[in-house]
């Protein structure tokens, strides 16, 4: 069985809001899944 539920090693996430509490979250799930991310915010 696979160690992940997700391989996002090929892909790439953009992340809006990503300095808040929920984008900034989502952006390190999406990370540790493999994939390759942009985080956007406004500070």
């Amino acid at each position: 069985m696979a160690s992940t539920l997700f391989d996002l090693s090929q892909d790439v996430a953009v992340v809006v809001g990503g300095t808040g509490v929920l984008g900034g979250a989502l952006a390190e799930g999406l990370a540790k899944a493999g994939a390759a991310v942009a985080v956007l915010g406004r500070n």
